[in-house]
């Protein structure tokens, strides 16, 4: 994803930021819904916002549902700013949705965080709603910045949660790798190809399925595939302040085309969210296991921004399963809000986080207490477009006996799934 120059957004906003006011008055509980209008469309695709409503004409206005409505459509990355304001009629009352875009094209800087690079920076060209239709689509190149340059990464992603508007949700990524592999002591030159398909059967319910092939210099290809389901009744995919998230995903890797491994894995991914007031509770866990011939370059390392934040990336630290545990408070300092710097729309917000992180990481049978590390962490969670969160933190654990400050992008609980690209 491209990687905007937020912090500079963030530090100009009170100088440029602004609002738009809107005529109207507040919606009034249980009342008929007799017409619905949407206004601010300039670039999306009316379809895009019909449906994730769930008001319907005829219907009651609650304000219960229209809170699920504007996690929805925050949820969707491509509007600053959701209103609802009523406007009565013969009939009843009319809804009316104002709404402000997000920027749509834009040259950027782009940014990863990988146990293997550290921090890398770089050039891209986002699309952030091609067609109108909520796809997103780019081109990267990145580059680590300590050693400057020694890696190298070129992308192209697409994805959209419709297909054809259909409620299928779709990734493609082609990844080109050249990179010294400091955690496993080896150079990296990849090519990665991987697409992924989300069907939404019914609220909450999706089918996930997923096909990989990846081809390492020197060591071969090695294709996957995966089936899996997940059940998510968050309230919103960014930024989630209350819900559950459960995924369940069998992946098959290896196979003909690579001698060196072919193993299973069986992943677990089970995240909870609640709100008191400012204060955001949420714990997650991910589990890993992987039966079968694991290569060396395919085994996990733990420590970082994206595993746990009272340790280094530490080529020491590695294993062929693994279960990382984490609970978090955010206490919302600033709530999202629209700011536009030269005419262009954007957003952001701001939390202060306290954790605890908790891994286990080990090679056969069950993981005992020595395989456990765990570390303490606070920091400010910066919120934004593309991105969800730039993380500023400071963790500690008695294991490691210092302060390690660290730069994370994204939500955690995502970087911690492809950290290691």
């Amino acid at each position: 994803m491209a990687l905007v120059p937020l912090c500079f957004i963030f530090l100009c906003s009170l100088a440029f930021g602004a609002s738009e006011n809107f005529t109207g008055s507040k919606c009034k509980e249980g009342e008929f819904v007799s017409k619905i209008e949407l206004s601010g469309l300039k670039h999306t695709r009316e379809r895009v916002v019909w449906r994730e409503l769930q008001h319907k004409i005829g219907s009651l206005y609650l304000e219960s549902t229209w809170q699920k409505e504007k996690g929805r459509l925050e949820g969707l990355d491509l509007f600053t700013e959701i209103r609802l304001l009523c406007a009565n009629d013969s009939s009843g009352q009319v809804l009316q949705y104002h709404i402000t875009e997000i920027f749509r094209v834009i040259p950027a800087p782009a940014g990863k965080k990988t146990d293997q690079d550290g921090l890398m920076l770089g050039l891209a060209l986002a699309h952030l709603n091609l067609g109108g239709d909520d796809i997103r689509a780019e081109v990267q190149y990145r580059t680590s910045m300590s050693p400057f340059l020694s890696s190298n990464e070129y992308a192209v992603y697409a994805n959209s949660p419709w297909l054809l508007n259909k409620p299928i949700g779709w990734n493609f990524e082609f990844l080109r790798t050249a990179s010294w592999d400091n955690l496993r002591d080896f150079q990296e030159e990849s090519y990665l190809v991987d697409v992924d398909l989300q069907w939404h059967i019914k609220q909450p319910y999706s089918i996930l399925f997923s096909l990989a092939y990846r081809y390492l210099n020197h060591f071969g290809y090695t294709p996957s595939a995966s089936l899996g389901a997940l059940w998510d009744t968050r309230n919103s995919s960014v930024d989630a302040r209350g819900g559950f998230y459960q995924e369940w995903l069998w992946t098959y890797y290896g196979g003909v085309w690579n001698s060196d491994q072919h193993y299973r894995e069986y992943l677990w991914d089970a995240r909870a969210y609640y709100t008191v007031n400012r204060f955001v509770s949420g714990l997650s866990s991910l589990f890993r296991y992987r039966p079968g011939e694991v290569a060396f370059y395919d085994r996990f390392h733990q420590g970082g921004a994206n595993t746990l934040r009272g340790f280094d990336p530490d080529s020491a630290r590695h294993g062929i399963h693994e279960w990382i545990l984490n609970f978090e408070e955010r206490l919302v300092l600033k709530e999202r809000r629209p700011i536009s710097i030269g005419g262009v729309a954007l957003f952001y917000g701001l939390q202060w986080v306290v954790g605890v992180d908790g891994a286990f990481l080990w090679d056969k049978g069950a993981p005992s207490w020595s395989d456990y590390h765990s570390a303490v962490y606070t920091g400010l969670h910066l919120v934004v477009p593309a991105l969800d969160r730039i993380r500023f933190e400071v963790g500690y654990s008695p294991d490691a006996g210092e302060l390690k400050f660290f730069l994370g992008l994204y939500e955690k609980n995502i970087a911690q799934r492809w950290r290691s690209r």
